[in-house]
């Protein structure tokens, strides 16, 4: 089975995005639409992963509580908490993980760096080609090699 370097490798534009925790929920919103994705990395002062930030975290911390974007930080509606993997993990690991704790986002990280991002579509339609391929391959071995 592929793993999440093999997923990365594969996948356009896999490098993670990041935003500042001293940035406005709204410059988040702009920039994950202007990137068609579904959240964010937050860098700590540090470099390294702080949080995240996602369209979920958007809708429960700022719409539901009626705060204005313009004027609420990314670090008062991020996740702190992130989890992650490691790029040899198993695609069905990332899905397993991914569905128990109800994400949809994980960074993956190798030898203690920031590698990229998958999401769970970006899981799932890396398994189904995987499926799709052994099919055409049993089909192709049943059929005798013709």
């Amino acid at each position: 089975m592929a793993t999440a370097r093999d997923l990365l490798k594969n996948k356009d534009g896999s490098s993670a995005l990041l935003i500042s925790s001293d940035a406005t929920a709204f410059d988040a919103m702009k920039l994950m639409a202007e990137h068609n994705v579904g959240a964010l990395l937050v860098k700590g002062a540090d470099g390294g992963v702080q949080g995240i930030v996602s369209e979920r975290d958007f809708m429960r911390k700022l719409e539901v509580l009626g705060r204005p974007a313009q004027s609420t930080f990314v670090r008062e509606i991020m996740t702190d908490k992130v989890l992650y993997v490691e790029s040899t993990q198993s695609l069905e690991e990332c899905m397993v993980l991914m569905n128990d704790k109800s994400i949809r986002h994980l960074p993956v990280f190798e030898a203690g760096k920031l590698i990229g991002t998958i999401s769970i579509r970006d899981v799932l339609r890396e398994i189904i080609m995987e499926q799709k391929s052994m099919i055409s391959h049993l089909e192709h071995y049943i059929r005798g090699g013709a």
